[in-house]
């Protein structure tokens, strides 16, 4: 019963990321698109759907490079490999590193966006127990 009104003023953050993540998922049956990339198109989004754009954005990854920025550990968890990207500012400038993580790196990573600055062994369970499911 509400008038119609453009996509972008009604829909929230989260919504408007899961149509822009539905659009790229529904051009890329076009193999032509060998990179694809994407800077947080989870954002607004957590817990279940934030799994589900995680699976997506894995199944996208079936025959061609798929690159995401993400917060989330629901969507990090099901990278087939994970970098950290961190910022420090030396001598006045700001530098980024980016550091592939390893098994154990991911482990830890996972648990560090799960849990925020204390890191307790529930954590930790919980970082293996998303990482075995991805």
């Amino acid at each position: 019963g509400q008038a119609e009104k453009p996509l972008a003023r009604i829909a929230s953050g989260g919504e408007l990321s899961r149509v822009s993540l539905a659009i790229q998922v529904s051009a890329s049956r076009d193999r032509a698109l060998p990179v694809m990339i994407f800077d947080e198109v989870d954002a607004g989004v957590g817990g279940a759907v934030a799994q589900i754009v995680g699976e997506k954005l894995r199944a996208l990854a079936d025959g061609r490079q798929v690159l995401c920025v993400t917060h989330l550990p629901q969507v990090a968890a099901q990278a087939h490999q994970q970098l950290l990207i961190d910022k420090e500012i030396i001598d006045g400038e700001t530098c980024s590193r980016v550091t592939p993580l390893d098994a154990d790196g991911r482990r830890a990573e996972i648990a560090r966006m799960l849990g925020g600055v204390k890191i307790t062994e529930q954590t930790r369970r919980h970082a293996e127990e998303m990482l075995a499911g991805g």
